[in-house]
């Protein structure tokens, strides 16, 4: 049986807990190490008390100060000695033999292959329409190469240095090294092990934070051109028409203060139309509460900004790195 090692990066949410539960129940094949890195800046301790019996020979802490996601991982898997690391996130739950389907996913995988994703699950209600967050959670079961369960040979991650740690947040840091790993002649597959990734509770807000994404998309065209998108087996999302959005508003705005109202009154219909129909998009799609109507239209007003803003945003974060780096 080949070693392993599991690295799990955290920033201390109790879903943290319900999962060293899955290893410590587990009767299976289990890991040399189970590495926890906590990148928070400051707190208190993680606890592990409870698994003080069933999981002390195999647990580890380390810090990674708030760093991002990217970086804890690199801290995890550099202190580990196995020929395979697997990254597991806090918040998923690993399905009943886990250990033992990983196990036989790593002893088959020829030598060639540098990286095995694990099956993500994602629950979603019956008996109604889903969320529009728990629509956005549940693509990750159609996701490739996410950490929320990945395994990567040790040879990999020494001929990619690990994840790219200007990757600030949980978002592209995988595909990033998906790429790379790739591009180094390891091959990527799918394993049989399963993990449940739950919706967690969101605020009605969240969707307008995620915008924040646009920032790295610009890193990743940056790093592996045009294309990143199809070798990262990442879908186009809407961008061009948020920027249409965000024109048209502006085009109204600055045509009305200059009092020509025939372009203002333009600008405020092709605004109101192309926010209209994302809403019904999202709408139309969910339960179609009053609750959930209510958060599809505020959002939908806001997220064209927030996308363009944060795409500009990405924009002068490269120019900084660029800069930086020429240094």
């Amino acid at each position: 049986m080949i070693p392993y090692s599991v690295v799990i990066p955290t920033i201390g949410r109790s879903s943290l807990y319900d999962l060293l539960d899955c290893f410590a129940r587990s009767s299976g094949s289990m890991p040399r190490a189970i590495v926890i890195v906590d990148d928070r800046k400051g707190g208190e301790p993680l606890d592990m008390r409870r698994f003080a019996t069933s999981l002390s020979s195999l647990l580890r802490i380390d810090c990674s100060g708030g760093r991002g996601p990217a970086a804890a991982r690199n801290c995890g898997w550099r202190v580990t000695s196995t020929p395979w690391v697997v990254f597991v996130d806090d918040d998923v739950v690993l399905c009943e033999g886990w250990c033992d389907d990983l196990q036989r996913d790593l002893d088959a995988a020829p030598r060639h292959v540098g990286g095995i994703q694990g099956r993500i699950v994602v629950p979603l209600p019956q008996g109604r329409r889903s969320t529009d967050w728990e629509r956005n959670v549940s693509g990750l079961a159609h996701s490739i190469w996410i950490t929320a369960d990945m395994a990567y040979r040790r040879e990999a991650l020494l001929a990619t240095d690990g994840f790219d740690e200007r990757f600030k947040r949980a978002y592209r840091e995988d595909s990033d090294l998906s790429i790379r790993a790739k591009a180094r002649g390891f091959a990527l597959a799918f394993g049989t092990r399963r993990a449940l990734h739950p919706v967690r509770p969101a605020d009605r807000w969240v969707s307008v934070r995620l915008q924040r994404g646009n920032a790295d998309d610009i890193l990743m065209r940056a790093l592996h051109g045009a294309g990143w998108r199809k070798r990262a087996g990442s879908p186009r999302g809407r961008f061009a028409l948020h920027a249409a959005t965000v024109l048209s508003a502006s085009i109204a705005l600055a045509a009305a203060l200059e009092r020509r109202k025939r372009l203002a009154l333009i600008g405020a219909v092709a605004w109101l139309t192309l926010t209209a129909e994302f809403a019904w998009r999202r709408i139309e799609a969910g339960p179609r509460t009053p609750e959930e109507v209510a958060t599809m239209a505020a959002t939908s007003a806001a997220i064209p900004f927030a996308a363009v803003y944060h795409k500009v945003r990405g924009l002068l974060m490269l120019r900084r790195i660029l800069r930086g780096e020429a240094a």
